[in-house]
């Protein structure tokens, strides 16, 4: 990422808005927006190889294998505005488990990129998919979007729910019906 040009358009960005970019308040805002927006997306230089980092294990089960809950922040592509909420993701095994820690990192790995969350969706099951090659996988986020509460027509308690189902997730309502019934149990 090229900071210092990003901190120059930041520069550039707070003046257009009417503001004094030199200012006491605003002197470090460039530099510090240029340090965020390289932190909220990181996930374009980090490979699948770096994220999985070979937690990948031979396990003769065949079991549904869920990690509910998992919280995750991504800025909407289209007004660069956080979108955030938890991600569901649960699979099949075939012979093949991952770490545990590795799918919430799959999850951070989209998620730190300009997105749509429908996108986001089916990028986490796909690798969860290519990685794993399990019999089933199913991914649904839970999310609010600030493009939708801040701006526009400001509906504060709305919640976008996207949902992606390969292999028998797809193909078994049994199976489908399995995991949204253990997602959606709460205590």
């Amino acid at each position: 990422m090229r900071n210092k040009r990003i901190e120059k358009l930041i520069r550039e960005l707070l003046s257009e808005l009417g503001e004094d970019p030199n200012r006491e308040g605003l002197k470090k805002t460039p530099e510090r927006v240029s340090r965020m927006f390289a932190d909220l997306t990181n996930g374009y230089q980090t490979t699948r190889k770096q994220t999985i980092n070979n937690a990948i294990f031979t396990e003769r089960v065949h079991n549904m294998i869920i990690l509910r809950d998992i919280e995750l922040y991504s800025l909407c592509e289209h007004h660069l505005l956080p979108f955030f909420g938890k991600c569901h993701v649960g699979y099949i095994a075939k012979d093949k488990i991952i770490g545990l820690s590795k799918i919430a990192r799959i999850v951070d790995r989209f998620a730190k990129r300009l997105q749509v969350q429908e996108r986001l969706t089916q990028q986490i099951a796909q690798e969860l998919q290519d990685i794993l090659n399990p019999l089933g996988v199913g991914v649904v986020i839970e999310a609010q979007h600030l493009c939708m509460m801040m701006r526009g027509v400001e509906k504060q308690n709305s919640v976008m729910v996207t949902a992606a189902v390969l292999g028998n997730f797809r193909t078994e309502q049994a199976t489908r019906e399995e995991f949204m019934t253990i997602i959606n149990n709460r205590k």
